[in-house]
C-alpha cells in the first residue's frame, strides 16, 4: 500500500505544449524575443473585409477573388446525373452563392484566407 512519509516531488511532464511557460517564484519568465505583439482573427466574409495584415502589418482592405467552390462542384455532378449534361451542369459555377471567396492584401499580396460557402 502506501509508505508514510513525505509525497514523491513533483515531476514535469518530458514535453510541455504549446504555447506552455512555467512560473518561477510567481515571476513569469523574460522575454527575449522583445514585446509579445497579440494578433485577433478577423473572420473573412463574401465581401472584402477591413483588417490588418498578418505579413506587413498595415491597415488594408481585402482584395477578394472568387472561385467555384465544392457546392457548384456537386451541385454540377447532381445535374449532369439527372440528364442535362449538355452544359447546364455548368451553371453552378456561374452563380455567386456557389464561389468561394479567396481574399488577399492589396500591399504584400499575400494570402489571408478563404470564405467557403
Amino acid at each position: 500500500m502506501y509508505k508514510s512519509g513525505p509525497p514523491p516531488p513533483y515531476e514535469s511532464p518530458p514535453y510541455a505544449p504549446p504555447g506552455y511557460s512555467q512560473t518561477v517564484g510567481g515571476v513569469p519568465p523574460a522575454n527575449a524575443n522583445g514585446p509579445t505583439i497579440v494578433t485577433t482573427i478577423v473572420p473573412l466574409g463574401p465581401g472584402s473585409t477591413h483588417t490588418i495584415c498578418p505579413h506587413c502589418h498595415a491597415e488594408i482592405d481585402t482584395t477578394t477573388k472568387t472561385e467555384p467552390g465544392m457546392i457548384a462542384y456537386i451541385s454540377g455532378v447532381v445535374i449532369a446525373l439527372m440528364g442535362c449534361w449538355l452544359g447546364c451542369c455548368l451553371i453552378p459555377c456561374c452563380i455567386d452563392e456557389c464561389m468561394d471567396v479567396h481574399h488577399s492584401c492589396p500591399n504584400c499580396k499575400a494570402y489571408l484566407g478563404r470564405y467557403r460557402r
